[in-house]
């Protein structure tokens, strides 16, 4: 088991110096095919369907109150989400995603410009079910709340982007090309969660599955929490002097 373990972290470390930290750099993006492989990643998604069939996932949220008001929120983003930290029962396959993700991003760290990352949210297990809706144009971190990289990681078996639609598709920042982006089955997708990566979930006609994660730059993390307290602090006071 040793062995094979040093074999495992040698191959990530191969694969997080030879292409994910020199794409992110030069393009913006990243991602790599057949991850975990076929006996492993059938058990992440066994957990992830045991999940969605239980009821746990919910209607995914908006950020903001009375953002896009009067517009349907389905009409905005229609998944169902749940967030896990991985040491759940019925999740031990998605916490050993995690770890791998996980190394593959601190081979990266102090390669990444000038961003540190020290800490990353939980993973946000997500389910389109394929009734045609999907995420309108967007971008993760428009207002610098800490997150730095987006990573994705895919699990729709025999996927056909022609039939099931369901692309991600990537506007990157200043260029006059699209990155069109399939949800395919053990597919691990990084990119740049500001905004030099506008995104958009094309409408979905079969159920779309992925687990997603935020690596957080730690400045600027810390400054987004200072500036959250403030306004909080803020709005307290006024509410107290209110006559």
């Amino acid at each position: 088991m040793p062995l094979l373990q040093h074999v495992m972290d040698t191959d990530l470390e191969r694969l997080a110096l030879d292409h994910i930290f020199p794409s992110l750099l030069d393009q913006g993006f990243f991602y790599v095919d057949n991850f975990l492989g076929e006996f492993v990643g059938h058990f992440v998604l066994d957990q992830v369907k045991e999940m969605h069939n239980s009821g746990i996932l919910q209607d995914g949220q908006l950020a903001g109150s009375g953002l896009n008001s009067g517009i349907s929120k389905r009409n905005i983003r229609g998944d169902k989400i749940a967030w896990v930290s991985g040491i759940e029962r019925g999740c031990e396959a998605i916490n050993f995603l995690l770890t791998l993700i996980d190394k593959l991003v601190s081979h990266c760290i102090c390669r990444l410009g000038k961003s540190v990352i020290r800490e990353r949210s939980k993973a946000m297990v997500a389910c389109y079910p394929g009734n045609g809706t999907g995420y309108v144009k967007h971008v993760d971190n428009p207002n610098a709340d800490g997150r730095c990289v987006t990573c994705i990681y895919y699990l729709n078996k025999n996927w056909n982007s022609k039939e099931h639609g369901g692309i991600l598709r990537i506007f990157p920042e200043g260029k006059s090309y699209v990155v069109d982006v399939e949800p395919l089955f053990d597919r691990l997708l990084f990119f740049w969660s500001d905004r030099r990566n506008p995104h958009e979930v094309q409408p979905s006609y079969a159920t779309r599955y992925a687990i997603t994660v935020w690596y957080f730059d730690s400045e600027e993390r810390a400054e987004a929490k200072r500036r959250f307290r403030n306004l909080t602090a803020s709005n307290q006071d006024q509410e107290r002097n209110a006559p």
